[in-house]
């Protein structure tokens, strides 16, 4: 089962035996004053249970009938990320990987040590282990001028390649990036230099488009409007040539006002251009959609613990099941922990009121002793004052005026240090009290999934060795424990 790492026996208490209002010290007998919650929210280990069956990602990476695992997900969860953390984890545990990354940020690439990612497989140099890993970016418009000449003879493919709606549609037109990583996951794959494919989905507003816009673009081009533009050359007989004649010009007479005379007949160049090549993209469409429900095939929806990334998981999950696609799990990304889980936030707020309170009371000014600032009656320095400038234990010299003063820095009291960690520790557990409770609908509702844990990091992965470790905390959340 998924567990959130928890820290040792308990909190260790301001003064290191009792707590701080008297009680015993939190070890698993009586708390430390307070509520146990705030808000009504339990203690952490209380609902540990509901964090539904552990994904063990390293019995993923080592199964050999796994060829291709797909991270998907929506925006900014750390897709890109969790699959270079996996590549590098599988080729250093005997697998040959190549990584297709749709990485605008180019983090793939630095964190890999590579200067520069395109569309070709850079192999990854420092690669530990008997295994390799090869990175790669797609480049969208070049996946496609590669499938255009791979399916056009070439004097056909030079005026497909220098037409300029094509130009266009190669370049942004949406669905098209989706449908090339669909293109270059099949290439990949067909070529069988690889045993494990991991494949980064491309940044989308909604995850889901990964699955829909292939289609999308592959009806389009294999479409009715498509087709349409293309009838005249192949209705055959006058009649029918007169009869089509008439509607087309009507048709293209609107179209031509609405976009323009020049855009509708690059079209029609571009449709002519094509003619022999627009089965071949619905096809090749279905062909890797049919793969991507194969048995070798793994999907690992990534997210947040936040509540919209996890509902996009959850829809994610509801549509692969409804297109009959293997899911692996769900990796968890960024989640918090603490070391003293124990300690809730209500005890920490309780004692760190305590303490403030004994402070106050025991300062001569009494409460506004904790705020009032200290006046220093002393002269600035300056050469008309120097006589008055006296060091200690100088015997009366005056101190040099020219000479900078250190100040004194001002002892925070203990109490105050210890009222302020318990306070930060009372937000820290709050937002973990919040992660769970999200975390917990989504099993809640989604109980047949597995799910990985990654806690969050005190900053950017930027090398080999931050993957590695992403991949260790991906590995090691399996059994709650954080790794070595």
């Amino acid at each position: 089962m998924t567990r959130t790492p928890r820290a040792g026996s308990g909190a260790v208490p301001a003064d290191g035996t009792e707590a701080v209002d008297g009680t015993e010290a939190v070890d698993g007998t009586e708390a430390v004053g307070g509520p146990e919650s705030v808000g009504g929210t339990e203690a952490v280990d209380a609902g540990e249970a509901a964090l539904g069956p552990g994904l063990d990602t390293d019995a993923l990476l080592d199964d050999p009938g796994i060829r291709i695992v797909v991270c998907c997900g929506s925006g900014g969860v750390g897709k890109t990320t969790t699959a270079a953390a996996l590549g590098v984890r599988a080729a250093e545990r005997g697998r040959k990987v190549v990584v297709l990354t749709i990485d605008p940020a180019r983090r793939l690439a630095q964190s890999m040590g590579i200067d520069q990612l395109d569309n070709v497989p850079r192999r990854v140099e420092d690669i530990a282990g008997e295994g390799e890993l090869h990175a790669m970016m797609l480049d969208m418009k070049r996946t496609f001028d590669e499938t255009v000449e791979a399916h056009a003879d070439p004097e056909r493919a030079r005026a497909i390649l220098d037409n300029p709606f094509y130009q266009s549609l190669s370049a942004g037109f949406a669905g098209t990036q989706e449908y090339m990583a669909m293109e270059k996951l099949g290439q990949l794959r067909a070529r069988d230099e690889w045993d494990l494919i991991i494949v980064d989905t491309p940044p989308s507003r909604s995850a889901l488009d990964f699955l829909d816009a292939p289609k999308r673009l592959g009806s389009f081009l294999d479409g009715t409007f498509i087709r349409l533009l293309m009838a005249p050359a192949k209705i055959g007989g006058r009649a029918g040539m007169k009869f089509l004649n008439v509607g087309m010009s009507m048709m293209t007479g609107t179209l031509g006002k609405l976009l323009g005379g020049q855009f509708l007949r690059d079209v029609q160049t571009f449709v002519a251009a094509m003619d022999t090549m627009f089965g071949g993209f619905r096809t090749r469409a279905d062909a890797t959609y049919q793969l991507l429900q194969a048995p070798g095939t793994a999907f690992l929806v990534v997210a947040t613990p936040e509540p919209d990334a996890l509902r996009e998981a959850a829809y994610f999950v509801d549509r692969l099941a409804a297109e009959s696609m293997p899911l692996a799990g769900l990796v968890l990304n960024r989640a918090h922990g603490s070391e003293a889980a124990r300690l809730t936030a209500g005890q920490a707020l309780a004692a760190a009121e305590n303490l403030e309170a004994a402070s106050m009371v025991d300062r001569p000014a009494g409460k506004t002793g904790l705020s009032d600032p200290v006046v220093d009656p002393s002269p600035e320095p300056s050469p008309e004052n120097a006589e008055s400038l006296v060091l200690p234990g100088t015997d009366g010299v005056p101190a040099d005026p020219f000479v900078p003063v250190v100040p004194v820095v001002p002892v925070v009291p203990v109490e105050e240090l210890t009222a302020g960690l318990l306070r930060l520790h009372a937000e820290r557990m709050q937002v973990v009290a919040r992660e769970r409770e999200t975390r917990e609908r989504f099993t809640a509702a989604h109980p047949e999934v597995l799910v990985t844990e990654v806690a969050a990091l005190p900053g950017d992965v930027h090398d080999l060795s931050g993957l590695r470790t992403v991949g260790e905390r991906l590995a090691a959340a399996r059994s709650g424990q954080p790794p070595a």
